[in-house]
C-alpha cells in the first residue's frame, strides 16, 4: 500500500515580520521532506500578498480565511499591522481571534478527507495560541513557531506573568522564573510598565502564554551557538521539545518593477561609498519613531558626517501610509545630504539583505526586530540598538552583553528621545577607528561563521534541529 502523504499546515500571523520566516521554513521543509504537502493559511489579503510573492513554480497550496477588520473598528483595508497605527495594535491582535471558526472549520475538513490516515501537523505563530485547542479537538499535532529570539521570549513572558510591575519598589529588579537576570525599569516597555493583568494587552498576552503550556513542540528561529542563555531560559520554564531552527531568513526574491527602481539607486548609492563607511538605519517595516526623535536623529548624523541609509516613515501619529512630509527633518536636510553625496532617504521598501550584506555597510541602527538582527549578524554587521516595543529592549539587552552591539536609546516616547549629541557620539564609537568600536565589528565578523555553520550538512545544530522536529512531528502526527 503506498504511504500516506503527511501534510503540514502553516498558519501565518498578518504582519511582514511574521511572513519571511514562515516562508524561509516552507522551503526547508520542502527541500528536506520532498513529498510533502504545505499548505499556508493567513487572512484573504494576505495569503494574495504571500501568492504574488512565490515563484510561478512554487508547490505550496494556500488558504485564506475570511477578515472583516471593518467590523472591528479598523480601516476596511487593515488586514496587516503596516496598514494600522500603533494604538490599534491591540484592535488588530484581538480581531484576529474570530478566525477560529474558519481555521476550525478548514482542518475539520482536511482531517475528513485524508487519505490512509496521512499525517497532519500545524505549525502555527504564537499569536494563535488558540490553534492548540483545535489541534487536540482532531488529535493533530501541534507546533508553535517562535519568530522571535529565545531570550527576548523568555524575559517577555515572565514579565507579562508578574504583573504589575508598577508595584516593583526597586528600579532594579530579579526576575522570578531567571533570578540571575537582573532587569531595570527603564528596560520595560511602555505597554508593560502601565499593564495591570486586567487591561486589554494584559488578557491577549496571557491568554497566548497559557496556550503555549498546551502545545506539543516548539521550533524557533534561532541558533544554538548565538543564544544559548536564552534556549536555556525556555527551556527551565516549558517541558516539551524546543527546537532551534535559524537563522531563517527573507527569501531573496527578485524585486518588483516598482521596487526595482528602488534597488538600483541604493545600491548605486552603495557602490559609490568606502568600504565599511555607511550606516543602514531602518526601524522595521511596522514601526517608527515620535517627530521630535526623527528631527534629533537628522541632525546627529549630519553632526557625525557619517554616510547613511535611512528607511525612513511617517512619525508617530501620522498616516503610516501616507506621504512623507520635508518639515519632520530640519531644514535643508535632504538638500544638503543629497549635495555632499552623505545620506540617502528611502520612503517605503528596501532590499534590507543585500544592503547588509554590502562591502559599504559597517553598522546597523535598528529597532531589534528579531528579523533585522539574524539578518545582520548573519553578515557581520554590528547593531547601534534603538529598540522601540515588545520583546526589542530584551533583545538589545543581550547584544550588549555578547558585545554585538550599543544601546543608542530605548522605546518610542519622548521622553526616551537621544539629543543629537548622543546620536553623534554612538554613531562615531560605533564607525569611528575606537579600541571600543573596533572590537564590537570584530566580534560581529566572527558571528558570521556561527550563523553559517547552524545548518551545515555536518553536525549544523540547526540543521540536526530541524531534522528531529520533521521526525518528531511526522511519527507523532501518524500516531495522533
Amino acid at each position: 500500500m503506498e504511504k500516506p502523504q503527511a501534510h503540514v499546515v502553516l498558519f501565518i500571523f498578518p504582519a511582514q515580520g511574521h511572513s519571511y520566516p514562515f516562508l524561509s521554513l516552507a522551503t526547508q521543509l520542502h527541500h528536506y521532506w520532498p513529498s510533502l504537502t504545505i499548505t499556508l493559511v493567513s487572512t484573504s489579503h494576505h495569503t494574495s500578498s504571500i501568492r504574488s510573492s512565490l515563484p510561478p513554480d512554487s508547490r505550496l497550496q494556500l488558504h485564506s480565511l475570511p477578515f472583516y477588520p471593518a467590523d472591528h473598528g479598523l480601516p476596511a483595508s487593515a488586514e496587516s499591522f503596516s496598514d494600522i497605527p500603533v494604538a490599534q495594535f491591540i484592535t488588530f491582535f484581538k480581531a484576529t481571534e474570530t478566525l477560529y471558526p474558519a481555521f476550525d472549520d478548514f482542518i475539520s475538513s482536511l482531517v475528513s478527507n485524508a487519505s490512509n490516515h496521512a499525517p497532519l501537523c500545524i505549525v502555527t505563530d504564537f499569536f494563535y495560541g488558540w490553534t492548540v485547542d483545535i489541534a487536540h479537538k482532531y488529535k493533530v499535532y501541534h507546533t508553535t513557531f517562535l519568530t522571535m529570539g529565545a531570550f527576548g521570549g523568555a524575559v517577555f513572558c515572565s514579565l507579562w506573568l508578574n504583573l504589575p510591575h508598577t508595584l516593583t519598589k526597586s528600579n532594579r529588579f530579579s526576575l522570578p522564573e531567571y533570578p540571575e537576570i537582573v532587569m531595570d525599569r527603564s528596560q520595560l516597555p511602555k505597554l508593560i510598565l502601565e499593564a495591570n493583568g486586567t487591561d486589554e494587552w494584559s488578557q491577549f498576552v496571557n491568554r497566548q502564554i497559557r496556550f503555549l503550556h498546551k502545545t506539543d513542540a516548539v521550533v524557533i528561529n534561532t541558533v544554538e551557538e548565538f543564544e544559548p542563555l536564552g534556549l536555556g531560559m525556555l527551556r527551565k520554564t516549558f517541558k516539551f521539545p524546543i527546537w532551534p531552527i535559524g537563522p531563517l531568513l527573507a527569501l531573496a526574491n527578485q524585486p518588483s518593477s516598482s521596487k526595482f527602481e528602488y534597488e538600483t539607486t541604493i545600491m548605486t548609492f552603495l557602490d559609490s561609498q568606502p568600504p565599511a563607511s555607511v550606516l543602514y538605519i531602518s526601524f522595521g517595516s511596522q514601526n517608527t519613531i515620535q517627530q521630535k526623535q526623527m528631527m534629533h536623529l537628522a541632525q546627529g548624523l549630519e553632526d557625525s558626517g557619517c554616510s547613511f541609509i535611512w528607511v525612513i516613515r511617517p512619525p508617530i501619529g501620522y498616516d503610516p501610509r501616507g506621504g512623507f512630509r520635508d518639515e519632520w527633518l530640519p531644514h535643508g536636510f535632504k538638500a544638503r545630504i543629497k549635495k555632499k553625496h552623505k545620506g540617502l532617504l528611502v520612503h517605503g521598501w528596501a532590499p534590507q539583505l543585500k544592503i547588509l550584506g554590502h562591502r559599504s555597510t559597517a553598522a546597523f541602527l535598528s529597532h531589534c526586530g528579531w528579523n533585522s538582527i539574524l539578518e545582520s549578524i548573519s553578515n557581520g554587521v554590528p547593531i547601534v540598538a534603538w529598540p522601540l516595543d515588545a520583546e526589542q529592549i530584551f533583545n538589545s539587552m543581550m547584544l550588549v552583553e555578547v558585545g554585538l552591539g550599543v544601546e543608542l536609546a530605548r522605546g518610542m516616547m519622548e521622553s526616551s528621545e537621544p539629543t543629537k549629541a548622543k546620536v553623534e557620539e554612538v554613531v562615531d564609537l560605533m564607525m569611528g577607528p575606537n579600541a571600543k568600536g573596533m572590537e564590537i565589528r570584530r566580534r560581529a565578523k566572527e558571528y558570521i561563521n556561527v550563523m553559517n555553520k547552524a545548518w551545515d550538512e555536518e553536525g549544523g545544530s540547526s540543521r540536526e534541529s530541524f531534522l528531529q522536529f520533521v521526525q518528531s512531528s511526522n511519527r507523532a502526527a501518524a500516531n495522533k
